[in-house]
């Protein structure tokens, strides 16, 4: 994978003292865990950290940041001449034109599903799930708009799961195979995965899975107006009038009220593709500046807030000295916080656990611990190693890391591909578990497939 050209700071203006601002500000944050940062600025790398287990060749799942790469692979078919905006969305899906008889819902035209103004008063997701028999683009068409289409903004998963429909039938293949020759490599892309929905269609409107750097290649890709490296793969008017608002703006003050694009968001600065618990893709083209951010964040606004707040300013206009340290800002992989506990070093004795009261995980039906080994059973075998107490251990997609609280053993297990984390309590003394999650993942899957798909 070709990585991007690496700076310092003060070689592209950059103030490296508000780059440790701004993480000694996440560090702080209660709901705020950083897994991955880079900063870019005149195209280069001055600033990048992962959080341990986290790291740098590790695919993140990105959830909404995911649609802005629905997006872009609609901008190479309409540049193609394979999709028309102006085109309705059942023109490509004729099979389904006898099944949608209402006239607004024959009349939402790609343009529309591409920003968000299907007609649809709000997010249709699990309505269009149920009567589209699994299938999101069939549901989107068969439930009535209440609106004209393109008169109303509303959030709705289904339309970008339309655009991926419309391209997968167009070019014959899914999201990610038309992005490969196109976009992942000439980016120098080599790791990336985007999760089904039930029909077997790659979502869409989340599901990819990106690692940070990819995230800023993209990012940098944007800023530059589709060029890269001096070719331009991508036409610059698609990227103007893909990040630019289409939608009325309620300029609340909050970064969800600047209007909305065709899969992007504006900003207060910028615009950006963001994505569930903290996935960012920040473009900042007063500033030439990129941010890549995978997290696990559920004040998202808040997150956005500290990046204002202390990095905004340290991406300067100059390109002179800047204050700071001149050298290079430092790569450092902090480690995220392990369950507390005691501080005991207790031997782990082989026994299986059955749920017990306050868990979550409704479908998991036993974990096991042997030396060395965690084993949850779903229906079938989730298996991590177990290391020592004091540290991470880290197997393929999973990390562990345990201690001793009272005559408690709590373990933490981290789906390092997404962004989330699953406690576990253990009570020797019942033989009993209780499992909760700190951040629940959007869609309820099994535990094995929480991870990048192959």
């Amino acid at each position: 994978m070709t990585s991007l050209p690496r700076s310092t700071p003060a070689a592209q203006g950059v103030d490296a003292n508000g780059i440790d601002a701004f993480v000694a500000a996440l560090g702080r944050a209660p709901n705020i865990e950083p897994h991955g940062l880079m900063v870019l600025r005149h195209g280069h790398v001055v600033a990048e950290r992962w959080w341990h287990p986290y790291g740098p060749g590790t695919p993140h799942l990105l959830y909404s940041l995911s649609k802005a790469f629905a997006s872009t692979a609609l901008g190479f078919a309409v540049a193609e001449g394979l999709v028309d905006l102006d085109a309705t969305v059942l023109s490509y899906l004729p099979e389904h034109d006898a099944r949608i008889t209402d006239p607004r819902s024959r009349s939402i035209l790609v343009r529309h599903v591409a920003s968000m103004t299907s007609g649809h008063a709000a997010e249709t997701i699990d309505e269009a799930f149920g009567v589209g028999d699994g299938d999101l683009t069939l549901g989107l068409l068969l439930l009535p708009p209440e609106r004209d289409p393109g008169t109303f903004f509303a959030y709705n998963q289904p339309c970008t799961n339309a655009l991926s429909a419309i391209i997968e039938r167009v070019s014959g293949t899914p999201l990610t195979e038309f992005l490969r020759p196109r976009l992942f490599e000439p980016l120098g892309i080599g790791q990336f995965g985007w999760s089904l929905d039930p029909v077997g269609r790659e979502q869409g409107f989340s599901g990819l899975h990106l690692t940070t750097e990819s995230v800023a290649k993209v990012g940098q890709f944007y800023l530059d107006g589709g060029s890269w490296q001096g070719k331009q793969l991508l036409p610059a008017e698609w990227v103007a009038e893909a990040t630019r608002a289409h939608v009325d703006a309620d300029k609340d003050g909050s970064d969800w009220g600047r209007g909305y694009g065709f899969q992007f968001w504006r900003s207060r600065h910028g615009y950006r593709g963001d994505g569930a618990y903290g996935q960012f893709m920040l473009v900042l083209p007063e500033s030439d500046a990129v941010v890549a951010i995978t997290s696990q964040s559920p004040d998202m606004e808040g997150l956005l807030d500290l990046a204002w707040t202390h990095l905004l300013p340290a991406l300067t206009a100059g390109s002179g000295d800047s204050a700071g340290p001149a050298g290079p800002w430092p790569i450092e992989h902090p480690e995220l916080a392990r369950p507390a506990g005691d501080g005991r070093h207790m031997a782990l004795a082989e026994a299986t656990y059955r749920p017990g009261p306050a868990n979550e995980i409704g479908s998991l039906e036993s974990v096991r611990v042997r030396p060395g080994e965690l084993v949850l059973d779903e229906g079938g075998e989730l298996t991590a190693a177990l290391g020592a107490p004091d540290r991470w251990t880290v197997t393929g997609p999973l990390a562990t890391a345990y201690a001793w609280s009272g005559d408690r053993l709590l373990i933490d297990l981290i789906f390092v591909e997404t962004p989330h984390r699953l406690h576990l309590r253990l009570d020797p003394a019942t033989g009993t578990f209780a499992a909760s999650w700190r951040t629940a993942p959007l869609a309820p899957v099994p535990l094995v497939a929480l991870r990048m798909p192959h």
